[in-house]
């Protein structure tokens, strides 16, 4: 069984490293401060998909190190509030959002969202999470909450990367969760949960190709940083979040695990 890895202190605790920049953008092709899956593509389309206009008020579910929704909020004009249960992640969102000077239209907080969302009903225009859900135990219940704090004809996204399509090993499995808290789901169940929560399924697009290959990069780039990542991380984390991405590129390559794109509407 590998031991427990700590991604992301190490990613949002070296934010501003140089090092990790590096990787960033060399993954994937501009630095957002991402965690996830979501390739350069996604993130651009994520605000279509939502229908953002300079008068939304959004979610973000696990807003990480917050450079996603300070990009958001630039490109559209928009407000965004940010949650996410890693200290790190909220202590650099809000630092990045006073020196840009954005206090007034992005708000981040630390949260546990599977204890419900901190926030009045029909409170906002649209919800979305970047492969968060399945870090997150009761999942039929956020969607439940993500479906109370929206408005009428709200939209919603998200993205799970961990939805099984073969034969996965108890070895692989293991290795695939060694960074923390995760719910593997079978084919359907996200689709059935949306629609048990209220909600009006728009689209599912299944995206395993672009993660599998966005997770080869990121090893790569790692990689190319051995010796700077590992003298940050320690040797036995490096290593093992190496091996931690390469599982998740085969498994994704492969389709034993999928990663599909959900959006919906609040009915």
């Amino acid at each position: 069984m590998p031991d427990k890895l700590d991604l992301y202190d190490n990613a949002y605790g070296n934010y501003t490293s140089d090092v990790y920049e590096r990787v960033r953008i060399e993954t994937y092709g501009a630095d957002l401060g991402q965690t996830s899956w979501v390739t350069q593509e996604e993130s651009a389309d994520i605000p279509k998909l939502l229908k953002l206009t300079g008068d939304s008020v959004v979610l973000e579910i696990g807003c990480g190190s917050g450079a996603y929704a300070l990009h958001v909020v630039e490109e559209v004009g928009c407000k965004i509030v940010g949650v996410d249960s890693n200290a790190n992640g909220v202590t650099n969102a809000n630092r990045l959002a006073a020196e840009r000077g954005l206090n007034e239209r992005v708000t981040f907080r630390h949260c546990d969202v599977s204890a419900g969302l901190p926030f009045q009903s029909e409170s906002f225009d649209a919800v979305f999470a970047n492969d968060v859900l399945c870090h997150i135990p009761g999942r039929g219940s956020l969607l439940r909450e993500m479906h109370r704090v929206l408005r009428e004809n709200g939209l919603m996204l998200f993205s799970d990367a961990l939805v099984i399509g073969g034969m996965v090993s108890h070895q692989e499995i293991a290795t695939r969760s060694s960074i923390g808290f995760y719910v593997f789901s079978p084919p359907g169940e996200n689709d059935r949960l949306m629609k048990e929560a209220g909600f009006q399924i728009l689209s599912v697009t299944d995206t395993s190709e672009a993660a599998a290959e966005l997770a080869g990069r990121w090893c790569a780039a790692r990689e190319k940083y051995r010796k700077e990542l590992a003298n940050e991380e320690g040797r036995s984390s490096f290593d093992g979040l190496q091996n931690f991405l390469l599982c998740v590129q085969t498994l994704l390559k492969e389709k034993r695990l999928l990663r599909f794109l959900y959006l919906a509407r609040k009915e």
